[in-house]
């Protein structure tokens, strides 16, 4: 094994890399490039008999590794939803990584456990989450919904599914819109509750849920023998960040006594910010809260803040306490490890309080700001191009649009063209957009989120895009 001193030196090599990297990193295609199997094609069949060298290494990852990485720090990072670092969550990274702490419960480390509790107090006062509420760190958000629905249905049946299984159990349903992510569907697959009992609500115009719809769906359900368990509110779709009117669906749920999940994955960052708040009007309804820090909060990779009403429902939906876990203060501390599905936990509070500490709140919501502005910009611009159509409003930094030549009209002729300009711009290497559907249309989506964007640099992505299709055809 390599010695302290080797170590040393190896470590100032690699911080001095990562420097490099950071610095250099919009020198690389924002998307590989590479083909299927070409990474695996390079390396050996088997592991090395003896030691390699560091060199060799770092010249392998480099030669072979680095082309096929698609670089989500790079400023033309535009696609899906960014998954932000920033240096300061880096350096907290490297010192989680250097203690190697399992922090499962607060005997395996005090401070993690209590760090956690002051973040997730620190960060739910800012987004105006209840201060009644408590909250713990997960690993994404689609682990926060499945907790959610799991504590739903241990709390409506008494906790006696956990007990006895789901065999006399009522037939459950879940609602959300038509809009909401995948990982809902996963979750509800996984609790045993079925697809064939996932109702999806239709959206309005602005692809926000429809709470008469809703109340119908509800209805009919009960009508027919169903039992209504959970909805799942979105605040921010994926595709468009619609945002689901939550005062009327909090009212509707209070009513019906259905547990309610706020997915705010993506747009709850916005929240740090004051003229975001109204969104969370009705909030004090509902029962589960989470977005995620690290995808526009400038943390890394994984950390998602999850919110409950009820801490004890969670607890007690979760918890496993054998003879070897006991601890003198199990019950005057929290410990985490019954918070949600996985024992073992990392100190991911650590770079959450690094990020905070060394920018402040201020400076993270002026970034936010940027980032809105510079999208207004940009949207003024589409909107002001013959050839351009914006396909759902812009909420937040996410814009929805496609190109629209006078020349072409039926909408498969336009999907085509469109998907082609997609590719055709992330194969040129300087930016990177996904797409989506909404109403069977293909649309281009440009988010303008990433942690080293600059207004300059946003400005040059939309007319990279800009040029890119006019120059697109359908041969």
């Amino acid at each position: 094994m390599t010695d302290i001193d080797t170590f040393r030196l190896q470590a100032h090599q690699l911080v001095d890399w990562m420097a490099d990297y950071l610095a250099q990193a919009h020198t690389y295609p924002v998307k590989s490039q590479v083909r299927p199997g070409e990474i695996k094609a390079q390396l050996p069949a088997q592991p090395p008999s003896s030691p390699d060298s560091f060199e060799d290494l770092m010249a392998d990852f480099e030669r072979i590794l680095l082309p096929g990485m698609t670089h989500w720090q790079r400023p033309g990072f535009m696609a899906y939803f960014p998954a932000n670092g920033s240096p300061a969550s880096l350096l907290a990274e490297m010192l989680t990584a250097t203690l190697g702490a399992q922090c499962m419960s607060w005997e395996t480390s005090p401070a993690a456990a209590e760090l956690e509790e002051q973040m997730m107090d620190w960060i739910g006062r800012l987004i105006q989450v209840p201060e009644t509420w408590a909250g713990v760190i997960q690993s994404t958000a689609s682990d926060a919904t499945l907790c959610a629905i799991l504590t739903a249905r241990e709390m409506h049946s008494k906790w006696q599914i956990n007990e006895r299984g789901m065999k006399e159990a009522p037939q459950y349903r879940v609602y959300s819109s038509t809009q909401t992510h995948s990982s809902i569907e996963k979750a509800i697959k996984i609790a045993g509750i079925g697809r064939g009992n996932y109702v999806k609500i239709a959206v309005d115009e602005d692809f926000a849920m429809k709470p008469d719809a809703l109340k119908k769906a509800i209805d009919s359900d009960l009508a027919a023998g169903f039992q209504p368990l959970c909805v799942v509110h979105a605040l921010g779709t994926t595709s468009s960040t619609a945002v689901d009117p939550l005062l009327s669906i909090a009212q509707i749920c209070e009513d019906y006594q259905i547990f309610l999940h706020v997915d705010a994955a993506y747009a709850g960052t916005a929240l740090l910010l004051p003229e975001f708040h109204h969104w969370m009007e009705g909030i004090e309804k509902a029962d589960s809260f989470v977005f995620n820090p690290h995808k526009w909060m400038f943390t890394h990779f994984d950390c998602s803040a999850y919110y409950v009403k009820d801490q004890d429902a969670l607890v007690r939906t979760f918890a496993s306490n054998p003879e070897y876990l006991k601890t003198q203060t199990d019950q005057v501390v929290h410990n985490y490890r019954d918070w949600g599905v996985p024992l073992g936990r990392r100190f991911r509070a650590l770079k959450l309080w690094f990020v905070l500490r060394m920018y402040g709140v201020e400076g993270i919501q002026q970034t936010l700001r940027n980032h809105i502005q510079w999208t207004k910009e940009i949207v003024a611009q589409i909107e002001a191009e013959a050839d351009f159509e914006l396909l759902a409003p812009v909420n937040l930094n996410l814009i929805c649009f496609r190109y629209k030549p006078v020349n072409v009209h039926y909408l498969e002729s336009l999907n085509r063209l469109n998907e082609k300009i997609l590719h055709q711009v992330n194969q040129e290497g300087t930016v990177y957009i996904t797409h989506t559907k909404l109403e069977g249309i293909y649309v281009l989506r440009m988010v303008l989120g990433n942690t080293y964007l600059t207004r300059a640099f946003a400005q040059k992505a939309w007319e990279k895009i800009r040029d890119t299709a006019r120059t697109c055809s359908l041969s």
